[in-house]
């Protein structure tokens, strides 16, 4: 069963902003950091685009810290 707000590769919160009917107006984090292809491509086909990777599993937790710095 697929749990948008979760993780599909280690099953944490993935903060999906789209996932929460609350927030679902808002852009989801990712679409603000760049995920290496690659980083998709070791996930099980099975797992593509079912849900948002969680930003430690997407590798952009420096990309998203840059981000918050900067607009402070």
């Amino acid at each position: 069963m697929n749990k948008p707000d979760f993780c599909p590769a280690c099953g944490a919160r993935n903060d999906c902003s789209l996932a929460d009917p609350r927030t679902a107006d808002r852009a989801c984090w990712c679409y603000g950091v760049t995920i290496d292809s690659a980083v998709l491509l070791a996930l099980p086909a099975g797992l593509r685009d079912q849900s948002c990777l969680c930003p430690r599993c997407a590798r952009v937790e420096a990309q998203l810290q840059a981000a918050g710095a900067s607009i402070e």
